[in-house]
């Protein structure tokens, strides 16, 4: 059973508290992996929401995998973002208080799928080298691999 369509069959668009988890992949040059939406055509990293019975490593394998065709090998935790901030509410009403985890994957097996029925495009960046229309909690997470910042990031 889907875990969020069976939430909402309770609480209909009433903010609930879910874990989001993402990987930030990079090649062997350093780029990023970015994915551009079907839904609504920004860039971000790749990642979804956790489903019952999942790690949060689990999780974020599984999304990449769904969304980009390659499986991710030993990720580092990089990040864990939460608090009234992250808050939001999709365009059918559904609210959301997310728990960000995110990873660091350097190692990973698979042909990068171009496109899919989630993606519009899966292509690796140079950090310096960004597309302008970026989620922006995506854009702070890209700000935070750019800084000096002690890891993981509690934000």
């Amino acid at each position: 059973m889907d875990y969020i369509k069976h939430v909402r069959s309770m609480v209909g668009n009433e903010k609930i508290l879910m874990v989001v988890a993402g990987a930030i992949v990079f090649d062997e040059e350093g780029s990023v992996l970015l994915q551009q939406r079907s839904d609504n055509g920004q860039w971000g990293l790749p990642g979804g929401f956790m489903e019952l019975g999942e790690s949060v490593q689990d999780a974020a394998k599984r999304e990449v995998y769904e969304e980009t065709g390659l499986q991710l090998g030993e990720m580092e935790l990089f990040a864990i973002y939460s608090g009234p901030q992250y808050d939001k509410t999709f365009s059918n009403g559904d609210q959301v208080s997310p728990v960000l985890i995110s990873f660091i994957c350097k190692r990973y097996s698979g042909e990068l799928i171009s496109s899919n029925s989630e993606s519009l495009q899966n292509k690796f960046f140079s950090l310096q080298e960004l597309p302008d229309n970026i989620f922006t909690e995506h854009r702070m997470i890209i700000n935070d691999i750019l800084s000096d910042k002690r890891l993981p990031i509690i934000g």
